[in-house]
């Protein structure tokens, strides 16, 4: 999915993706049936804060506290693009953090979010706020990049909308959807994004117990960017986390805290007891989390590659270096991997 006019040209039909819709055959779907943002996950959302003593205890379980101060700032260098369901940039999570935005369904700048995925993600990213409820980025630029008609993804929006952020400055990809076919279209996108130096994030997959089917783009992605699982307040991975050779990290996805859009979200996130948040599960949040520790590295250590920066981040989960079926690298410690990147350890 992606913009029209961009420089890598789509013009061909291609596989068309309903969110939330049945699909016929020639839609990407679900196992269910249905193709969904990957962050729509129905499992066990709880509706208040005894997940932990903290509201938003997925920065704590990410080691998040172990960055240092001026990382956090050095990160407004950083870019991540948030290719989703649009966002709402009137909550304060987002005020400020927008440096682009980009409608490819429109051709326009203009964007907004009716399902109220885009910024629940977007403020996982990189959301900030006067209070202590953040995102994972700390101070990077977010890029706003909506590909949905109406609840669905079409593969050539998707590809548009990755090309679109690329040829427009974006240091890191986040993709929290998916579907379990893929498409020309699709991978050259991938392709091309990767080969300008960008770092794709995406969201693993929300089906481990329907069958566990390959997700794409993760799957497109592969070992090439950082494909990732969700995991509970106790590391373990989630139950509906699917699992894959392309995987490759587990972040916080059950019950995690996020910026709820005033007109989407209904539905989809339980309340929480900070007005204006919510609790969501799923892999496609667990990915924008990631995308956020990401950009940290990036300010860190401006001299990483890409594919160094995904090392990194591999190389200092808790799983020291070994992949496992299972668990991948392991889940995420952004604070060992921006020592990492520092030289530090």
């Amino acid at each position: 999915m992606g913009v029209r006019g961009s420089s890598l040209l789509v013009a061909a039909a291609a596989t068309a993706v309903a969110a939330f819709m049945p699909g016929a055959a020639t839609h990407r779907q679900s196992p269910g049936g249905h193709r969904t943002p990957l962050g729509l996950h129905r499992g066990p959302t709880q509706s208040n804060d005894s997940t932990t003593s903290l509201p938003e205890w997925q920065w704590t379980a990410a080691h998040e506290d172990g960055v240092p101060a001026w990382v956090q700032a050095a990160a407004a260098n950083v870019t991540i693009a948030v290719v989703d369901t649009g966002a709402d940039l009137s909550v304060p999570s987002l005020a400020g953090k927008v440096s682009a935005t980009w409608n490819v369904t429109t051709d326009s700048t203009a964007v907004s979010d009716t399902v109220g995925h885009g910024t629940f993600v977007a403020s996982l990213a990189a959301g900030s706020t006067p209070s202590s409820l953040r995102g994972f980025g700390g101070d990077a630029k977010l890029m706003i990049v909506q590909a949905n008609r109406g609840t669905g993804f079409s593969d050539v929006d998707e590809a548009n909308a990755i090309t679109w952020a690329t040829d427009h400055g974006a240091n890191i990809i986040n993709l929290s959807l998916g579907g379990t076919q893929s498409s020309a279209v699709e991978q050259e996108a991938v392709q091309y994004a990767i080969g300008k130096g960008v770092l794709l994030v995406a969201a693993a997959g929300n089906a481990a117990l329907a069958g566990n089917p390959k997700v794409y783009p993760g799957a497109a992605i592969g070992r090439s960017g950082l494909v990732v699982g969700a995991a509970d307040a106790g590391g373990a991975r989630a139950s509906f986390s699917e699992t894959g050779s392309y995987v490759d990290l587990l972040a916080p996805g059950v019950n995690v805290l996020g910026a709820l859009a005033p007109d989407g979200s209904s539905g989809l996130f339980a309340p929480a007891t900070v007005a204006g948040y919510g609790y969501g599960s799923g892999t496609s949040y667990a990915a924008p989390e990631v995308a956020g520790a990401a950009a940290l590295v990036m300010a860190a250590n401006p001299t990483l590659t890409a594919a160094q920066v995904a090392q990194t981040l591999e190389q200092t989960a808790s799983g020291r270096g070994v992949w496992t079926a299972g668990r991948a690298f392991g889940d995420v410690n952004v604070g060992a991997a921006v020592a990492r990147a520092l030289g530090e350890r």
